[in-house]
């Protein structure tokens, strides 16, 4: 069972930065898929990034590509998401998901078996 907590989070002005982290418990880290998704106030979880567990790879939602950096450390078992240029509609609770094993990335839920709490992201006009 893997474990995953998100710290970061906070209330900022739009424009600002904020880097979000998330530790895991468990060595698999390493071998796994990452994702970030986000749950907007009455809104649905979407996908934001994710991260391969080589690194190699890379994969950004439309709405934050070019604004948002995911990266990862495999010798700390933690993994992070620069926010930069932030925007109201930024505004959400944003979770960490660690998927199967050598697995792949992608957008969809289903690919991910372990979840985070949530850190909110409140981002002011």
């Amino acid at each position: 069972q893997v474990q995953l907590v998100e710290s970061g989070g906070g209330l900022v002005q739009a424009g600002d930065s904020l880097r979000l982290s998330c530790a895991a418990s468990e060595r698999t880290f390493s071998i796994r898929p990452m994702g970030w998704f986000r749950q907007p106030p009455g809104k649905e979880r979407e996908f934001v990034a994710a991260i391969s567990w080589s690194r190699n790879n890379t994969y950004y939602a439309d709405s934050v590509k070019g604004r948002f950096t995911i990266s990862r450390d495999n010798a700390k078992n933690t993994m992070f998401l620069q926010m930069n240029s932030l925007k109201p509609e930024d505004t959400a609770v944003y979770s960490c998901a660690a998927g199967r094993a050598l697995g792949g990335i992608g957008s969809t839920s289903a690919l991910y078996e372990y979840w985070g709490q949530g850190t909110q992201v409140t981002v002011s006009s």
